[in-house]
């Protein structure tokens, strides 16, 4: 008998251990959009947030949340107001804003900022259910500054500059040889330089 209870103690506790990983709401950011996808018991929610705008960093990867703070002021940026933080890798939380104008945007220094219901509506979700925040993508302001490099380097090509020579990446040692100026590629390689 004692066998039969403690097996069905057991069965019970892995259930139960089992519907308790299930209930964690799911967060998942996606930099590239500035939106969030929430999904809970409560039901699925999708929220513009706004990210680290240029020249700071909104960390990617997976996390869950080790410290909530209904209101928290951040010593680093001048006691800003976070408030429902849900802090979730060293000072980085997701927390509300006044400045939801910018949502939708990078505009942070690297916390994900919400809309004050909202971030309401997931504190208390957080708090009651758990969660597995999950942050990929690539900042909207890190990818314009490679489209915009692409794009000056394909304006170099188009000129075919001795600028644009040096900017093409290659390991042909003649192909930054100068196209004007001398009068054969032999003279070049005993004289490169042209003095």
């Amino acid at each position: 008998m004692r066998f039969l209870t403690a097996l069905f103690m057991l069965v019970c506790s892995v259930f139960m251990l089992t519907r308790t990983a299930d209930a964690a709401v799911s967060i998942s950011i996606d930099l590239t959009t500035q939106r969030m996808h929430v999904n809970s018991n409560s039901g699925s929610y999708t929220w513009a947030v706004s990210t680290a705008r240029s020249g700071f960093v909104t960390p990617r990867g997976s996390y869950r949340p080790y410290m909530l703070k209904k209101m928290h002021y951040s010593r680093k940026y001048h006691n800003s107001p976070m408030p429902h933080s849900i802090f979730f890798s060293g000072g980085y939380a997701i927390h509300a804003t006044s400045a939801v104008g910018a949502l939708g945007r990078p505009a942070s220094h690297g916390c994900i900022r919400l809309a004050p219901g909202n971030a309401a509506t997931l504190y208390k979700m957080v708090q009651a259910e758990g969660a597995r925040i999950t942050i990929s993508g690539t900042s909207p302001a890190v990818y314009a500054k490679v489209k915009s490099h692409n794009r000056s380097y394909a304006k170099l090509k188009a000129k075919n500059t001795y600028a644009a020579r040096q900017a093409a990446p290659t390991s042909n040692p003649l192909a930054f040889a100068p196209l004007r100026g001398t009068s054969s590629i032999k003279a070049w390689q005993l004289n490169p330089v042209g003095n």
